[in-house]
């Protein structure tokens, strides 16, 4: 299977019949301004971000919110949950590896922006 490229992501979204589009196309722009090392492909039927391994991936199931899952990666790890902070209390920690965000449009992940890059970089730093 050949590696997936931002050509990629933009198809799948252009094809996503998804009532969040907009916030979907607002959360992969601000994802790739965090860092230029940060690379995209279509993973488990979702944009997926990267460097040297997959950290967010989008999970598009519901209609009514966009949600970023930040993992490790594919191996299983432990991440203190105080080793990022996290002021405004965005994170919800779905595991020892794993935390969600949600965003109900473009207009509440714009306000939260200066929160999400932190916390996306921050996760980033984990990966190493």
């Amino acid at each position: 299977m050949g590696k997936a490229t931002t050509t990629d992501v933009d198809a799948f979204i252009d094809a996503l019949d998804h009532p969040m589009a907009s916030t979907i196309r607002a959360l992969r722009v601000l994802l790739l301004a965090v860092d230029p090392a940060i690379a995209e492909a279509v993973k488990w039927n979702a944009p997926s971000f990267r460097t040297s391994e997959h950290f967010a991936t989008m999970q598009l199931r519901r209609p009514d919110v966009v949600r970023l899952i930040l993992h490790l990666g594919t191996k299983k790890r432990s991440l203190p949950a105080d080793v990022v902070a996290d002021p405004e209390g965005l994170l919800e920690w779905l595991g020892p590896d794993r935390a969600l965000l949600e965003f109900r449009d473009a207009a509440e992940l714009e306000a939260r922006r200066a929160a999400v890059v932190a916390l996306i970089r921050q996760w980033m730093m984990q990966l190493t």
